[in-house]
C-alpha cells in the first residue's frame, strides 16, 4: 500500500460508469492527484469507471501521482484515437441519421451478427498501456472491478487477485454491442446493471472512512423529461444507477439506526464512521445527449475533463483542501 504523506487524508474511491462520459471522471481524478493530500485505500470501480481505476493504478505503478496523471491522459487519448467499431459505428462524422440508423440495428440483430469478428477498442488500448500481472501482484490499492453475470443478473466484483483483461472486458461489455464474456465457466456483461459503483467492498472490506463517489451523470434531474428521446435517455440512466442509490439509502438508514445510544459491534462503528462523498457533473451535462456516452473525439473528451476538473476544485475547496482558483 502508498505511504501515507505527512498530513495526508486516506479515502477509497466508487468510480461509475457512463461510456465516453468517463472522461468526467479523467477530470476530476487528474485535479485530486495534482493537489496532493489525498491518497486512496480501495477503489471500486465499473465500465468505463473500471478503465480509469486501472489507468490510476498502472500509472501510480510507473510513477506515483504524475505517472498517474501521465496514464490517464493516454487512456483518454488512446479512447480518442480508435478508429474501430466503437468510433466507426458512434462517432461517425456521416451526422445523426447514419448514426440513428446504426443504433437502430442493434434492436434487430445480435453482437455477432453486428461484430461477427469481435472487434473491441477496449482490448486494443488495454493492452497498449496495462500490465495486468503487474497490477494483481503490485497494485498500491485495493481494486474492485464490477461485472454483471448473465445467468441471474447478480454482481460480480473481481479484485486484485482477478483482475485480468477479461475482466476489464466483462465490465465494460454492453450487451448490445458485444458478445458476453467468458470466465472460468460463466458468462458477463457491463457491471452498470448491478453495481454503478458497487459500494459494498469499500464499507466491508476496505479501512478508509471517506469514501468519494464519482458520478458521470447526476442523481437527480431538476426537469422531467417532456421528449420521447429525454424519456429513453432518463430510462437508460436509471437501468445503470438503481443500484447504487440503493446501497447509499441502506447505508443512510443503518447510519440514522446507528446514531441512538447503544453498544455498537466492530461492524456497527465501521458503518457509523463512514463518510460518504459525492462529486457529479449536476446540470453540467444536462445538454447533452445520451448518445455523447459513445463520443469519443477528444475534443469532447477534453471538455468533459475539464468540467471534472472544475467539479473536483469545488469539492476540495468546500471541504478546505485547496485555495480557490488553484
Amino acid at each position: 500500500m502508498p505511504t501515507a504523506a505527512p498530513g495526508a487524508v486516506t479515502i477509497s474511491l466508487a468510480l461509475q460508469g457512463g461510456g465516453a462520459h468517463g472522461a468526467f471522471t479523467w477530470g476530476v481524478l487528474d485535479r485530486l492527484l495534482e493537489e496532493g493530500g489525498i491518497d486512496f485505500d480501495g477503489i471500486s470501480a465499473t465500465s468505463s469507471g473500471a478503465m480509469n481505476a486501472l489507468a490510476l493504478t498502472q500509472g501510480w505503478l510507473d510513477g506515483g501521482r504524475d505517472g498517474a496523471r501521465a496514464a490517464l491522459t493516454a487512456l483518454w487519448e488512446g479512447v480518442a484515437s480508435q478508429t474501430s467499431l466503437m468510433r466507426w459505428a458512434f462517432s461517425s462524422p456521416t451526422g445523426a441519421a447514419t448514426e440513428r440508423f446504426l443504433l437502430g440495428l442493434t434492436r434487430y440483430f445480435t453482437p455477432q451478427e453486428i461484430n461477427p469478428l469481435g472487434i473491441n477498442p477496449v482490448k486494443n488500448i488495454a493492452a497498449s498501456l496495462f500490465d495486468f500481472d503487474r497490477i494483481r501482484s503490485q497494485s498500491p490499492f485495493k481494486l474492485f472491478i464490477a461485472a454483471t453475470r448473465v445467468r441471474d443478473g447478480r454482481l460480480q466484483l473481481f479484485d486484485n487477485s482477478r483482475v485480468t483483461l477479461d475482466a476489464l472486458l466483462a465490465t465494460t461489455c454492453l450487451p448490445q454491442l458485444f458478445a458476453p464474456v467468458e470466465i472460468d465457466g460463466e458468462t458477463y456483461w457491463d457491471g452498470g446493471y448491478a453495481g454503478n459503483p458497487a459500494l459494498e467492498p469499500l464499507i466491508y472490506r476496505c479501512a478508509a472512512e471517506e469514501i468519494l463517489c464519482v458520478l458521470v451523470q447526476p442523481i437527480e434531474h431538476a426537469q422531467l423529461p417532456a421528449t420521447a428521446r429525454e424519456i429513453g435517455q432518463r430510462i437508460t440512466e436509471l437501468s445503470f444507477s438503481t443500484t447504487f442509490i440503493r446501497e447509499l439509502e441502506t447505508l443512510q438508514t443503518a447510519q440514522g439506526m446507528l446514531a441512538r445510544n447503544f453498544p455498537l459491534t466492530w461492524i456497527g462503528r465501521r458503518l457509523k464512521r463512514i463518510d460518504m462523498q459525492i462529486i457529479e457533473p449536476g446540470e453540467s451535462l444536462d445538454s447533452y445527449s445520451a448518445k455523447t456516452g459513445l463520443n469519443t473525439r477528444i475534443g469532447f473528451l477534453r471538455d468533459l475533463r475539464d468540467v471534472g476538473r472544475g467539479c473536483a476544485q469545488a469539492w476540495l475547496e468546500k471541504r478546505g483542501k485547496a485555495k480557490p482558483g488553484a
